[in-house]
């Protein structure tokens, strides 16, 4: 893999063909089936059995799909701008089955008054599941906008509250 080409790889999920993409820094992005190419910038990739950091995230997915894993622990190559960046390590930060609204995650990133800016660094999360956006939902507590779809995001939300034992603050 040249300095240039990202390495990627795809994996079968209770929701979708996931496909894994990977610098040599570590996991750039967690696309969906139908993620729309302008959302995450890429560039070249090349499809790879050999890299062990996208072994690393199939494992590790899978054992958040099973029900066995709460947290990742993998390297993390996001590309976007200082605020997405703020917004992404603020999602990180969500507990495992727990939401918050976008106007909780501005008022944690320090200016509530951010939230729709937040919204928008959120949708540009290239890191699905991985780095979780879908635990923000609406003021109301409805779940809204997510790349994967709200079916998906509904699901990824069950799951995770299944296997935390409680009922999400939606």
């Amino acid at each position: 893999m040249t300095p240039t080409t990202l390495a990627s790889t795809t994996m079968g999920s209770p929701v979708g063909q996931l496909t894994i993409i990977a610098s040599d820094a570590g996991i750039r992005a967690v696309l969906w089936p139908t993620d729309n190419p302008k959302r995450v910038p890429l560039g070249d990739v090349e499809p790879r059995n050999d890299c062990l950091v996208l072994s690393r995230a199939v494992t590790q997915l899978g054992e958040y799909f099973d029900g066995h894993r709460q947290n990742f622990d993998l390297l993390l190559d996001p590309v976007g701008t200082e605020f997405q960046q703020s917004a992404w390590t603020a999602l990180r930060a969500i507990p495992f089955g727990m939401t918050v609204s976008y106007g909780e995650q501005a008022e944690q990133m320090g200016d509530k008054r951010k939230a729709r800016a937040v919204g928008a660094a959120n949708g540009r999360n290239p890191i699905s599941i991985i780095v979780p956006c879908h635990r923000v939902v609406g003021s109301n507590g409805s779940p809204t906008g997510f790349a994967g779809g709200i079916d998906t995001k509904n699901w990824l939300l069950d799951h995770e509250r299944r296997i935390a034992g409680h009922t999400l603050n939606l």
